[in-house]
C-alpha cells in the first residue's frame, strides 16, 4: 500500500470513528429519527451533485430496487438503531459493539448463499461473541434496562449491516458503488421521511449539534463514501477491509478526548477479541510468510 493510500485509509478510519463522537452529540437533542433522515438526506443529494459533475453513471434505472432495498437495510435501519443505542451507550462501546458486523454477516452468508461455516469461521463466530460477552458483564455501566436494550440495538444494526452484505452480494454484485451509495442514500431518506412527523425534538438544536448533523451528513457520509471507492478501485477492497479495524480505535480516542468517555480494560480485552474473531470470519493474516499483511477471503465492507 503506497503512503497516499495508508493516508487515505487512516483518514477513513479517522472519519467514521467520528461519527460516533457525532452521533452521540446529536441524537439526543433531535432524537434519531430525524437524525439520520437529515444525514442521508444530505448525503445522498451531495453524493448525487458529485456523481453528476463527474459524469458517473449512477444506473438508477437498472438498479432502483436493489438501491432502495440497501438503503433500507444497509443505512435507515441500522443508522437509527445505532442512534438510538448512543442515547444510552457511550460512543466508543456502541463503535465496538458495530464491529461485530462481519460476524453477523458471516451468519446471513451462510443461511442465504450457502457460504460454509469452517472451522475457522466457527471460531472467529465464538471468539467475536464472547468479546462481546465481556463488554456486556465486565463494564462500569449500570446494567439497567435501558442499556441493555441499547446494546441490544447496537448489535442489531451490526446485524443489519451483515445483512445488507450479504444482500448486495447477491443482488446487486453489478451495480456501481457509487451508484448504490448515491441510491441507498436517497432511497433511506425517502424510508424516514414519513417517521420525522412524529419524531420532531420539543425545541430547535442548538448551533453544536446543527454543526454536528452537517459534518455528520458532509464529511461522515458524503466524503467518507467518496475516500472508500477511491481506496477500492487503488488498493481493491480487501485491503480497504483494514478500516473495520481502525474504526472503534479512532471512535474511542475521539470519546475520550472530546466527550471525556472511561476507557476501560474491559473496553479494550472485550475490543480486541472481536478484532480477533472479525479477521478469523473474514479471512485476514495479519502475519504470513512473506511478512507483509495480506487478506486471504473476498468481503463487503459497510459504511458507518
Amino acid at each position: 500500500m503506497r503512503p497516499a493510500d495508508l493516508l487515505r485509509l487512516l483518514t477513513l478510519a479517522m472519519i467514521w470513528g467520528a461519527s460516533f463522537l457525532l452521533i452521540r452529540i446529536a441524537a439526543p437533542v433531535m432524537g434519531p429519527v430525524l437524525l439520520i433522515a437529515v444525514r442521508v438526506a444530505l448525503a445522498g443529494l451531495t453524493l448525487l451533485l458529485f456523481a453528476r459533475l463527474t459524469g458517473k453513471d449512477l444506473q438508477f434505472r437498472r438498479y432502483w430496487k436493489q438501491y432502495a432495498i440497501i438503503g433500507v437495510i444497509n443505512s435507515a435501519i441500522p443508522f437509527v438503531l445505532i442512534a438510538t443505542a448512543e442515547l444510552q451507550l457511550p460512543a466508543s462501546l456502541a463503535a465496538i459493539l458495530n464491529a461485530t458486523s462481519p460476524l453477523f454477516g458471516a451468519i446471513f452468508a451462510y443461511l442465504w448463499l450457502k457460504d460454509p461455516l469452517t472451522p475457522r469461521k466457527i471460531l472467529g463466530l465464538v471468539m467475536g461473541f464472547l468479546g462481546v460477552a465481556v463488554l456486556a458483564g465486565w463494564s462500569p455501566l449500570v446494567l439497567t434496562t435501558g442499556v441493555l436494550i441499547a446494546a441490544v440495538c447496537s448489535l442489531l444494526g451490526a446485524a443489519s449491516y451483515g445483512l445488507g452484505s450479504v444482500y448486495t452480494k447477491a443482488r446487486a454484485g453489478g451495480a456501481p458503488a457509487l451508484g448504490m451509495a448515491t441510491g441507498s442514500q436517497l432511497a433511506a431518506a425517502v424510508a424516514l421521511m414519513p417517521l420525522v412527523p412524529f419524531t420532531l425534538p420539543s425545541a430547535p438544536p442548538g448551533r453544536a449539534t446543527i454543526i454536528a448533523v452537517l459534518v455528520l451528513a458532509f464529511v461522515c457520509t458524503a466524503l467518507a463514501y467518496i475516500i472508500y471507492f477511491r481506496l477500492v478501485v487503488d488498493v481493491g477492497p480487501l485491503s480497504a477491509l483494514t478500516v473495520t479495524f481502525l474504526v472503534p480505535i479512532f471512535a474511542t480516542l475521539w470519546g475520550a478526548l472530546f466527550l471525556h468517555e472511561q476507557v476501560t480494560l474491559s473496553m479494550i480485552v472485550g475490543c480486541a477479541m472481536i478484532f480477533v474473531g472479525t479477521g478469523l470470519i473474514l479471512g485476514l493474516r495479519l502475519l504470513p510468510s512473506s511478512g507483509a499483511p495480506v487478506a486471504v477471503a473476498p468481503v463487503d465492507v459497510k459504511v458507518e
